[in-house]
């Protein structure tokens, strides 16, 4: 097991092959968090002000939480240099897992929730259901970013670029 001080002094670069901090997992979470917060509830605004049914501003949300996900990690990739293409391939090797488990997460306590699916923009239970959810899918997406990124895998592909 390696020292905490020698993962500070590696920062978010002490990814291929020998493990990877809680604390570089979290950041790794909280930026796919991040992305899939602004698409879920842009979905969830979009489809509601369309007069959309559950399923449809459900399906809507998990393509925009995707796509801003990976808007987030190209912007950053991109921003380093890189070539549209290569930047793309990073995106999608990075947050791919990460996002399907946190929407699986996040979405299914939603549906789960008595009541949540019915709420409103308005209603207090619909923010605090979505608060519930999204806070659910960082604890269980963290743990599989720790272990993504301690194999040279997810985000560690982003940082591999930076």
């Amino acid at each position: 097991m390696q020292h905490d001080a020698h993962h500070a002094h590696q920062g978010h670069h002490s990814t291929h092959g020998g493990g990877s901090s809680w604390a570089m997992a979290a950041r790794a979470t909280l930026h796919c968090l991040t992305g899939c917060a602004i698409g879920e509830i842009l979905g969830m605004v979009i489809g509601t002000a369309l007069g959309w049914g559950n399923v449809r501003t459900m399906v809507l949300a998990i393509v925009l939480a995707f796509f801003f996900g990976y808007a987030l990690t190209l912007h950053s990739v991109l921003s380093s240099g890189m070539g549209l293409r290569a930047a793309v391939r990073v995106a999608l090797a990075a947050d791919t897992a990460s996002i399907a488990v946190m929407e699986l997460i996040d979405n299914g306590v939603i549906a789960l929730w008595p009541g949540a699916m019915d709420a409103h923009l308005s209603d207090t239970t619909f923010w605090t259901v979505l608060a519930i959810a999204l806070a659910a899918a960082f604890v269980v997406t963290t743990p599989v970013n720790k272990w993504m990124i301690g194999r040279g895998k997810g985000h560690a592909v982003v940082h591999r670029h930076h």
